[in-house]
């Protein structure tokens, strides 16, 4: 995509470098008062209403938000912005009924895998510690991707350089302040993240209020909000299953159900971040059925800049870049301490290593940083890769979670069913170009399927690897 280049690439470097480590001061300063591996792992378990609300809005809320639900809605349509708005916000719903279970089964716990090991066995444990650390460092590679490449749209700075920033800098307060530091700067990148938000519609809204409305997109796009374009069932429901079901494998979620003072402090906070978190997510992927109405040659990941930044002012710009990196850093904090909790907490049931586990974490952490910086740094598509991670959860959720209500489900079945499940979803998940799959197109030529069925793999592969593990629960 072209560069716009509405602001000087020295000034928004500065700016980028003030309020990147603008949070590290903040992170480390607050640390200070806070050190000790219980504060590190789970905040002390002391964190009241307000904290858990922001903490747990600004670590859903990454770079994403500006990208994925404007570009699937140019093609998805009203179903895909459902879809996206329900798939964020649901897992919230689902913790406030199993956070509570799970505190009580194990009120010492620090993470989902930790559990599994005590409910169903080491086998099970493995998978999902693996599947949860893959799907947690594709999320990390693209949100650093994301706001590198918006950096470079609007101002020409090298994709490296972002990343390399924004990288140091949630590494250098995370790795020492934890999820205590997390939950505080989260706090912080709410008030701005939220704000410019609010400023955002009220700009979109002031200056496009003959366009920003469903009656626009009705009298130019009609199909996206029709009842019988079918786009608007496939694509909600992808994206539905997609986002609720990784988004139930992401340990920062988990760590937060932990670190709640109480239950009932940890469900008000939920119900709070559901309600916020649903409304944002569906304005961003609104901006989407606006801007492909009004220009159906955009780029669909352009779709909401494409607004924002149509008469290309600098103050615009400005606000941009902060909530840009805003949104950022308080995804991939989270994703940082995530993962180094996963190492400490669960690496010792699988590699007996005679040194320290906490340093340990620190080095393993900086390790897929760097994998993660090299990969953001070329500005490669990860929404493929990202798209996979995603079927692998979709593969586990229902197993995992029906399994802790069900105590007649054998431990085995459960690991044949999300095996089963993945395998049967991989069958089906398209090819790059999204054409063809190994069962469609490439075993078996696609003229021999429904033309519902070639037209929807992505569809198709979540379905199934969502629900095809139920049949092999009755296994004996």
């Amino acid at each position: 995509m072209d560069n716009l280049n509405i602001i000087n690439q020295s000034f928004a470097l500065l700016l980028i470098l003030i309020l990147s480590f603008t949070f590290v001061i903040v992170g480390i300063f607050y640390s200070l008062k806070n050190k000790g591996l219980n504060n590190y792992l789970v905040a002390n378990r002391d964190i009241n209403t307000l904290s858990l609300t922001t903490s747990f809005v600004a670590s859903a809320l990454g770079a994403w938000i500006l990208f994925g639900p404007s570009s699937a809605a140019t093609w998805g349509g009203i179903g895909a912005v459902i879809g996206y708005s329900l798939g964020t916000a649901f897992p919230l719903f689902v913790l406030y009924f199993l956070g509570d279970k799970f505190r009580r089964f194990f009120p010492k716990g620090k993470s989902l895998t930790e559990v599994i090991r005590i409910k169903f066995g080491k086998r099970l444990f493995k998978l999902i510690l693996c599947l949860s650390i893959f799907y947690m460092l594709i999320f990390l590679i693209a949100e650093v991707t994301a706001v590198s490449m918006l950096i470079k749209y609007i101002s020409g700075i090298s994709l490296w350089k972002t990343s390399l920033i924004v990288i140091v800098s949630s590494l250098v307060y995370t790795l020492y302040g934890g999820l205590r530091a997390s939950i505080f700067t989260d706090n912080i990148q709410f008030i701005i993240i939220i704000l410019l938000l609010l400023f955002s519609f009220n700009y979109l809204n002031s200056f496009n209020n003959n366009e920003f409305n469903f009656d626009f997109v009705r009298q130019n796009k009609p199909f996206l909000l029709s009842s019988s374009y079918l786009p608007n069932f496939t694509a909600g429901l992808t994206f539905f299953i997609a986002v609720a079901a990784t988004n139930l494998f992401h340990q920062g979620n988990w760590q937060r159900v932990y670190a709640a003072k109480n239950i009932k402090i940890l469900r008000k906070s939920l119900i709070f971040s559901f309600l916020i978190i649903l409304p944002v997510v569906f304005f961003m992927g609104f901006t989407g059925l606006v801007a492909i109405s009004k220009n159906p040659n955009l780029v669909p990941d352009l779709a909401f800049f494409s607004l924002l930044l149509n008469d290309q002012v600098l103050i615009i710009t400005i606000i941009l870049i902060i909530l840009a990196i805003s949104l950022t850093v308080s995804s991939i904090d989270t994703l940082i301490n995530a993962i180094s909790s996963l190492i400490i907490v669960d690496l010792n049931k699988i590699i007996k290593f005679k040194g320290d586990y906490f340093k340990l974490s620190k080095f393993i952490i900086v390790g897929l940083s760097i994998i993660a910086f090299f990969i953001s740094s070329r500005g490669l598509s990860i929404l493929y890769l990202f798209l996979l991670a995603d079927l692998l959860c979709c593969s586990a959720v229902l197993s995992v979670f029906y399994g802790f209500y069900n105590k007649n489900l054998n431990k085995s079945n459960i690991y044949i069913a999300i095996l089963f499940g993945l395998f049967f979803g991989l069958m089906l998940f398209p090819s790059p170009d999204f054409s063809k799959s190994i069962l469609i197109g490439i075993l078996f030529p696609i003229s021999n399927f429904p033309a519902f069925m070639s037209q929807s793999l992505l569809f198709m592969s979540f379905l199934v690897a969502t629900f095809v593990p139920i049949l092999a629960w009755k296994i004996k």
